[in-house]
């Protein structure tokens, strides 16, 4: 800082995070020493300034503290974070304010949500700055948890009969930074040398350190074939599709060829960076993804299963999955060396041998049978929790399900009776009545309308919208959908029974007060949350102490809006327009998140909502 002070420039800054590492610091004068989470503010602050400025950042990367952790060589921190997704909204701030991809978007049955990949996750905490009350700091009971037991196989693994149409094979893997592709790369090319033959592999890693895309090829042979090494058009023999958006993208199809080309594809679906961050942004569809790798490749060939999904649920970490895989394609008959040399080369890598030879093994048990496989571990997992029975008989007595308007067993059915059951508990019964009826009376006037095909589309999107808006997370329901946490933490498999958890919450009233950072509450709060829960019978009376706050009202205003919305939109239904009124009825998807999140949304659901509307006149309004 000294040497920049001679040179002239004009301002420096250090962010760190460690800020207390500066004490005692010799540093020139007017140097500033901040958190690491004000550099943004600090980017912004020296824009200001006429001349040249200078910005230190002193900060290990979050992604190599994760690997020196694994290797022993730091320690890991005693606490993990997890989110409660019945709290969570969805909204995106925390993969926004921590740039981590290990903040996946997750579907449930009642809208996307936000989960944390704890095998991936670096714990570097930045993902607690998100502005909302899901966040949960858990201490495991005895540091890492201990390996799972894992069930015998389901089925006798048998000698592989090759699909291989030559000596030279080519071995193309598309996969993702930081899950071991080029591990992979290297088993095969030992194997290969273990089993006397030739092999070179070459990657393509782009400078991934984590989440970018991998490429690695690898080609095996008798002898040194002629010719380049890498992939050309139409040249790959084998596909082992690690990623699925990284293999489905037209750059890795082009070196397929559907009558060469055998294809094991990993259909798991791992979000991008963009999609961590924009809701607005979801999965393409099968029909671009799995089906066109169908459409490059020697289709009747395909094995597709979702590795990633075996791999957490037999061992508790996404890291075996593409052994699975690995493993997968040899009893398929797709990898040209032994399975002596595969294994071989599996202890020789000396990474977590165990938990790898048992997932080449299992990978191999999915080609043999994978409803076996399945079969085998479904039996080991709890059976869902039952809905409320007054839900299903509130939802029956609609007409729903039951001969009414969607038809026995139909699909309004399916996405009442959880909405409805999670209103009684959100208020009350005649709450959830109202919602039910509510839903009903569009299903009436949409079914009063002869479009092609049939279809609930319009029905179906009001039943989630109105549900979404009416269950609207006040401090009664935080608290409700919170007293299970810490109950919920010690059963997951990454924490233990004997976990504690801490939830992270910043209440608007202490908001409002000053407070400018989030609390925990441990334990010790669950009076507190059983009593707000019980206080929720007040909600929106002038009894309720939170119910006069802006927000509040705003949210209860909300509810009448939308129904408002979708009335105006109906009336103006026909067979032309019904996509059209679908859409606007599917609009309150848009309000997610909390204060200053959600009141950002709410006036981009009101724009777009006014924008459609007019639409439906013929009026067409600014963007």
């Amino acid at each position: 800082t000294h040497w920049f002070q001679t040179e002239g420039v004009r301002q420096v800054i250090i962010t760190t995070e460690d800020v207390a590492s500066f004490d005692g610091a010799a540093l020139a004068p007017g140097v500033s020493v901040r958190d690491r989470a004000q550099l943004q503010d600090a980017l912004i602050e020296l824009e200001q300034v006429d001349g040249v400025t200078v910005l230190i950042h002193t900060d290990r990367c979050a992604t190599e503290e994760r690997r020196l952790r694994k290797r022993g060589r730091l320690p890991a921190p005693a606490e993990r974070v997890w989110i409660n997704e019945r709290v969570c909204e969805g909204c995106g701030d925390c993969g926004e304010q921590s740039s981590c991809l290990s903040v996946l978007p997750v579907e449930t049955e009642l809208g996307r949500k936000t989960q944390i990949h704890q095998s991936s996750c670096t714990q570097d905490l930045t993902c607690l700055r998100g502005d909302c009350p899901s966040f949960v700091l858990v201490t495991p009971a005895e540091g890492e948890p201990r390996a799972r037991e894992l069930p015998p196989l389901p089925v006798a693994l048998t000698e592989p009969v090759s699909r291989l149409r030559g000596e030279d094979t080519l071995i193309r893997m598309p996969g993702i930074g930081g899950t071991g592709v080029v591990t992979v790369s290297q088993i095969l090319q030992m194997a290969a040398l273990l089993d006397g033959r030739w092999s070179a592999g070459l990657d393509q890693t782009a400078l991934a350190q984590k989440g970018g895309p991998v490429v690695s090829d690898v080609r095996i042979a008798a002898t040194p074939p002629a010719g380049a090494l890498g992939a050309a058009t139409g040249t790959v023999d084998v596909l082992l599709a690690l990623d699925l958006l990284g293999t489905a993208a037209p750059g890795t199809l082009r070196a397929a060829d559907h009558e060469r080309t055998i294809a094991i594809v990993n259909t798991h679906e791992t979000p991008p960076a963009d999609m961590v961050t924009d809701t607005r942004i979801s999965f393409p569809a099968r029909a671009l993804t799995v089906d066109a790798i169908a459409a490059a490749t020697r289709d009747e060939e395909l094995l597709a299963f979702d590795a990633q999904a075996l791999a957490e649920r037999l061992f508790g970490d996404h890291m075996p999955a593409n052994t699975i895989v690995l493993g997968a394609a040899f009893q398929h008959g797709c990898i040209p060396v032994s399975e002596a040399a595969l294994e071989e080369a599996i202890r020789m890598n000396g990474a977590a041998v165990d938990a790898n030879l048992a997932a080449f093994r299992w990978g191999r048990a999915v080609a043999v049978d994978a409803g076996a496989v399945d079969a085998a571990l479904a039996s080991r997992e709890p059976a869902p929790a039952g809905l409320d029975p007054r839900a299903w008989q509130l939802v029956a007595r609609s007409g729903f399900g039951a001969g009414g308007a969607d038809g026995p067993g139909g699909e309004l059915a399916r996405l009442l009776e959880p909405r409805a059951a999670d209103l009684i508990g959100y208020q009350s019964l005649a709450y959830a009545r109202t919602y039910v009826e509510a839903v009903a009376r569009v299903a009436r006037r949409e079914a009063s309308v002869e479009v092609p095909g049939g279809g609930t589309a319009i029905a179906e999107a009001f039943a989630r919208g109105l549900h979404k808006l009416m269950a609207y997370k006040d401090e009664y329901e935080v608290a409700r959908l919170h007293l299970d946490t810490f109950e919920q933490a010690r059963r997951e498999a990454a924490f233990g029974p004997g976990a504690r958890a801490q939830v992270m919450l910043h209440p608007p009233l202490l908001r409002a007060l000053g407070l400018d950072r989030k609390i925990k509450l441990g334990e010790s709060a669950v009076p507190l949350f059983r009593a707000l829960r019980a206080g929720r019978r007040v909600r929106g009376t002038r009894l309720d102490p939170f119910g006069q706050t802006s927000m509040r009202q705003l949210e209860r205003e909300l509810i009448e809006e939308y129904r408002a919305l979708v009335g105006r939109a109906l009336d103006r239904l026909t067979p032309a327009t019904h996509a059209q009124v679908a859409t606007i009825a599917a609009l309150p998807d848009m309000v997610r998140g909390y204060e200053a999140i959600k009141l950002a949304n709410v006036e981009r659901y009101r724009a777009e909502a006014a924008r459609l509307l007019a639409a439906l006149d013929g009026v067409v309004l600014p963007v």
